[in-house]
């Protein structure tokens, strides 16, 4: 694949940024609830992912603004392990009321549906405040990977059976089952290796000891770029905007596949309410900034900015659409 693949995904950042709403200023203060004076003291992001995964790079995106807006420090915490769970769960304990976490779909959707023994519900324990940005995934390989187009990729790992391995950043993360319904669809039979985060994930892949793996956009386009991996689709129905020169696995002959990965803010179920509605309305619309709008985009985001009652609805989706390719393909934490 061109290095020139995600060139095009450049040209789109200001158009997008023209299309942004009319927001908060990044340097405007939300004022304070004279019922609920909050912040007074630093705030802390978990992350349940290592520094450069993808919730990871997010987190510090948003930090400096939501500092400026809160009028506190904004401090990111990397506790990576068990696909996130254990930072979703210290957020979930959390009763300080100025602690949060930017997670991934599976922390606040089918974390229970993996492991019954998962320590908290996201259900009951954490509370929605904004979807932050959503995208497809990339299918990636190592770039001397074989075939010349996605149909002659696919049709080698259908060759190549249980010889072949992927990487995710851990058992249940949309990675492991969007594969695992790639497997179901295409017939190939790689084996699951799981890792603490994409960027090792990518090592891995560069060095050769995994041979496929579904990536955010963001992290494959820079190894694409430096000629260290192959993309082979993105696993949206149609061409995305992130990646418009790169075909959908649809268009290679996947039927009806559709995947996406998203990162979203939440809080402890706790927390009071007033602060909940702050927090919200101060990511939503930093956010939908121009400026923040570009950031996220190339880092391989489509904002979404939503409030906390569109992503319950989105979290509401999304478990029972995981959910159905876990039942499927019998996924568990083991």
């Amino acid at each position: 694949m061109k290095p020139r693949l995600f060139q095009r995904a450049r040209r789109v950042t200001f158009l997008i940024a023209l299309c942004a709403l009319p927001t908060l200023g990044m340097s405007q203060k939300i004022p304070k609830s004279p019922e609920m004076p909050w912040p007074t003291r630093p705030v802390k992001i978990l992350v349940g992912f290592p520094g450069g995964s993808s919730p990871d790079l997010v987190a510090r995106a948003i930090a400096e603004p939501l500092a400026r807006v809160l009028g506190q420090p904004v401090v990111v915490e990397n506790r990576p392990g068990a696909a996130g769970n254990i930072a979703a769960d210290l957020v979930a304990k959390a009763t300080d009321n100025h602690t949060i976490g930017v997670m991934i779909n599976g922390n606040l959707t089918i974390a229970r549906l993996l492991n019954p023994k998962t320590p908290y519900n996201p259900a009951t324990d954490l509370a929605p405040v904004s979807l932050i940005g959503t995208a497809p995934l990339v299918l990636a390989a190592p770039a001397q990977a074989p075939g010349a187009n996605a149909r002659e990729f696919l049709e080698a790992a259908r060759k190549a059976g249980n010889q072949w391995s992927y990487g995710t950043p851990g058992v249940g993360t949309v990675g492991h089952i969007g594969m695992e319904l790639l497997k179901s669809r295409t017939g190939m039979d790689p084996v699951h290796v799981p890792y603490p985060g994409n960027p090792q994930v990518i090592t891995a892949m560069i060095g050769g000891q995994i041979q496929l793996s579904l990536l955010p956009p963001g992290l494959a386009a820079v190894q694409v770029h430096a000629g260290k991996l192959k993309a082979i689709g993105v696993t949206s129905t149609g061409r995305s905007v992130l990646v418009p020169d790169l075909p959908s696995l649809a268009e290679a002959g996947v039927p009806g596949f559709q995947l996406e990965i998203w990162t979203a803010a939440a809080a402890p179920a706790s927390m009071p309410k007033p602060i909940l509605v702050r927090l919200s309305a101060a990511i939503s619309e930093i956010a939908r900034t121009p400026e923040m709008r570009q950031k996220l985009f190339q880092q391989g985001w489509q904002v979404a900015g939503t409030s906390a009652e569109g992503l319950a609805n989105r979290i509401k989706a999304d478990t029972a659409t995981l959910g159905g390719v876990i039942a499927a393909r019998g996924i568990k934490v083991e």
